[in-house]
């Protein structure tokens, strides 16, 4: 059976390999486990971006760079395809783990875990309703931390996914760097399918993907980053999904799934966690989809569209 674990293992592999020419680091850990640093104390890359956001995803969606004009400002993007959708976004890309191990009883390693490794975890209530699962002798987790976890960190999450600690690969990357940003902005699809799923939307009947975002510029900290990456997908994401379905079941939901239909929608992301006391959980969970979202119902031939991009918060707010 296809193995999310193991082809992203093969794409850390390839990144461990060009680690030079793509400005990343590698570090074997007495354990046995394999950290690739993409952004920590290192500068990292466009193209190690785009291997990070392949790995994140499982090996089954592609990344490849352009570039979009809003009103003249030229940013660049993303442009992402996903072949197999529910496996791609939500047993692996889906940032639902979160990593907390204790460290020395008064300091703890915290931070959110994505990839293919969640899907050995199994604990998580997404993949429990989705009944997704998998085995694999490899795990590999991606991290978004400015801090690279160390064998206690490495040791709790082989014992969690069942594998020995040689057998662990994780990749890390702070929010606001390169790679940081290149990864937020692949994430497009994977925000408007959880949306689809959060709203009730069968996403077992969505057979692909495609979907561009603009790379958030790199800010000064991770803080304002996490604003930055955030306001690309909100405001300037557009994502494509072709679906099996019925007619009636997309007309029912499609106004729901870009970010124009949250409350919280028009507030630099920035802002807004400010606001809410840089507490995630109060914020309308509604908000967090593509500003765009297309979809092609095959049984009826028909196409749906809903919401917009907004230029101008992203010229306030994300890239200026």
């Amino acid at each position: 059976m296809l193995s999310i674990n193991k082809k992203s293992y093969e794409i850390a592999c390839l990144m461990e390999k060009e680690a030079e020419s793509l400005n990343i680091a590698v570090e074997k850990l007495s354990c046995g486990a394999t950290i690739i640093d993409a952004g920590v104390n290192v500068t990292g890359s466009y193209e190690a971006g785009r291997l990070f956001s392949e790995a994140c995803m499982g090996g089954l969606g592609k990344v490849n760079f352009s570039s979009l004009n809003y009103g003249g400002l030229i940013i660049p993007s993303v442009i992402v395809t996903i072949s197999q959708p529910v496996k791609s976004c939500m047993a692996a890309q889906y940032a639902g783990w979160f990593v907390k191990v204790d460290i020395d009883g008064q300091k703890s390693y915290q931070a959110m875990g994505s990839g293919p490794a969640r899907s050995l975890y199994k604990k998580e209530p997404l993949l429990k309703k989705l009944d997704i699962a998998e085995e694999s002798d490899v795990a590999v987790l991606i991290l978004e931390s400015n801090k690279l976890p160390g064998d206690k960190v490495a040791t709790w999450v082989a014992d969690k996914c069942g594998v020995s600690p040689n057998k662990v690969t994780i990749l890390v990357a702070p929010t606001a760097s390169i790679v940081g940003s290149v990864q937020i902005a692949s994430r497009v699809v994977e925000t408007g399918l959880h949306k689809m799923f959060e709203v009730g939307f069968d996403i077992n009947c969505v057979v692909s993907g495609f979907g561009n975002c603009p790379i958030a510029a790199i800010a000064q900290d991770n803080m304002r980053a996490i604003g930055k990456t955030n306001d690309a997908v909100l405001y300037g994401g557009q994502a494509w999904y072709t679906v099996k379905s019925k007619p009636e079941t997309v007309v029912d939901i499609i106004k729901q799934l870009p970010s124009s239909a949250s409350q919280d929608y028009g507030t630099p992301f920035y802002d807004l966690f400010q606001r809410y006391e840089c507490d995630f959980y109060k914020i309308d969970p509604l908000l967090f989809s593509p500003a765009e979202v297309y979809i092609n119902e095959l049984n009826s031939g028909r196409g749906y569209k809903a919401g917009k991009v907004n230029a101008e918060i992203l010229k306030k707010a994300c890239m200026v």
